[in-house]
């Protein structure tokens, strides 16, 4: 399950594990033992001196009709924190594991891994650990124009991927591949700047060059341009359709 690049779960910190209420944080994983089942749930032995609940409704994505189809007494189990309370010492523990990424969590900007899922005309979805897969439009895949993403990725394949936009109310993720690119060359260039400085004949050169490449750059953003606006509308419709749908 994809994580974002900077902000990487510590389970080395788990190593040891908590010994008191106070060491728990939320999505915290854990190893405890079942010390007494009810109907709405089980009390999990944590070791922390205070027990855990897991409510019925959080021991399996599966609907669960009593707790004895899952856990007895005496049982190991693996469970995440979902909240905690020390001054209550309640525990509230879940055994489906979260996703690695939070929508709440989520901030324009963020770099995270991630896995091509299904690839489309209008853009690729990539699996980045959130509960829904974002799409990284055709637009936002290489800064060169591409017809189809299938020309440029494959399923499966493993990429980095930055957030543009987080809708939480229509629940979509909007990524690219091309801005990492754009980034990393931008870095290049300037290091190439460093290396070496253009001598006097190259400057009048370019100065000289500029204009027709200007115009020519103006033309090909041009024709780029209604390209995607035309993809954008196709891509805007399919999703209104996948929404309606689900």
């Amino acid at each position: 399950m994809a994580e974002p690049l900077e902000e990487l779960y510590d389970e080395g910190a788990q190593e040891e594990g908590p010994s008191s209420i106070h060491d728990l944080k939320p999505k915290m994983r854990l190893d405890g033992t079942v010390a007494k089942t009810a109907l709405f749930g089980a009390f999990i032995d944590l070791g922390v001196g205070k027990h855990g609940l897991v409510h019925i409704s959080q021991l399996s994505t599966q609907r669960v009709n009593r707790v004895s189809e899952v856990l007895n007494e005496g049982d190991a189990v693996r469970v995440w924190v979902v909240s905690v309370d020390p001054d209550k010492g309640r525990i509230e523990l879940t055994m489906i594991e979260p996703p690695a990424v939070d929508w709440d969590e989520m901030r324009p900007g963020q770099v995270y891994s991630g896995t091509i899922k299904r690839l489309e005309r209008f853009g690729a979805f990539v699996d980045i650990g959130a509960t829904r897969d974002g799409l990284v439009h055709v637009s936002e895949i290489t800064s060169d124009y591409i017809q189809d993403p299938k020309d440029y990725l494959k399923t499966g394949e493993e990429v980095q991927v930055k957030l543009l936009k987080v809708d939480h109310k229509k629940r979509r993720i909007e990524l690219s591949i091309k801005a990492l690119e754009e980034h990393l060359l931008a870095v290049e260039e300037d290091e190439d700047d460093l290396e070496e400085a253009p001598t006097a004949m190259e400057v009048a050169w370019r100065q000289a060059s500029g204009g027709r490449e200007s115009k020519r750059s103006r033309q090909r953003r041009k024709k780029s341009r209604g390209r995607r606006d035309q993809d954008n509308d196709i891509y805007s419709r399919t999703l209104d359709l996948r929404e309606d749908q689900d």
